[in-house]
């Protein structure tokens, strides 16, 4: 059967991740989180005090950061990985999402990580989901979905999140957060979060993974039926 990329972007919280994973397992893809990938970048700049504001800094920074994904069987998915770490929890903290917009904007940050993204996917047969695959990443990738929903149903997916993970932060708090990270996400100069003139539209304020999940199949399936 023919392989093809999966390009899943949208705003955070919408459940792209969860979704992408599911679908990439589904179809015996290779799953890549590039939201993970800037997370890890960004909890590198915080451990070591990079100036973001200082180009030279963060340009000696990134020549210090490798990242990379490892299967971790006990949970069925994979961690993030930086310089040999695992940072999968550490990233997932809202020290870091209060970060990750601003250090994502910055475009020598972008240049690295979509040149990493770019070779993850060159033999295709990969789910990427992130804010700016299908209009940047993969262009001409043949599948590709946008998702939103409401900001409220957004911000209580991310606290049910943080609180899985022993963190509890106040619902006021995340929906600040997530407001301040789509103004940044979609008003940047480099990439901005748009949705492709090609790419499928999918509201998920009041569907669940599984249908989400059924609504790419689904799509997946038309897709290889029309070319």
């Amino acid at each position: 059967m023919r392989k093809i990329i999966i390009a899943i972007d949208g705003y955070s919280g919408c459940g792209k991740s969860t979704t992408a994973k599911l679908v990439a397992s589904s179809l015996e893809y290779s799953y890549i989180d590039t939201g993970a990938m800037y997370r890890a970048a960004t909890l590198y700049f915080l451990d070591n005090h990079i100036k973001i504001t200082n180009p030279k800094e963060v340009e000696e920074a990134l020549k210090k950061i490798t990242i990379d994904f490892r299967f971790n069987e006990h949970t069925n998915n994979s961690d993030t990985y930086l310089n040999g770490l695992n940072v999968e929890k550490e990233i997932r903290k809202m020290k870091v999402s209060e970060m990750v917009s601003p250090v994502s904007a910055i475009s020598s940050v972008r240049k690295k990580m979509t040149e990493q993204q770019v070779k993850m996917g060159k033999n295709k047969a990969v789910v990427m989901d992130g804010r700016d695959i299908g209009t940047n990443v993969f262009p001409d990738a043949e599948l590709k979905i946008f998702m939103v929903a409401e900001i409220v149903t957004r911000a209580k997916r991310r606290q049910q999140e943080l609180l899985e993970r022993g963190q509890v932060v106040g619902l006021d708090k995340i929906i600040h957060n997530l407001e301040e990270r789509d103004r940044i996400d979609t008003s940047r100069e480099e990439s901005p979060l748009r949705q492709a003139d090609d790419a499928i539209l999918v509201d998920t304020t009041y569907t669940t993974i599984e249908e989400q999940v059924q609504i790419i199949l689904e799509k997946y399936e038309e897709c290889l039926n029309n070319t």
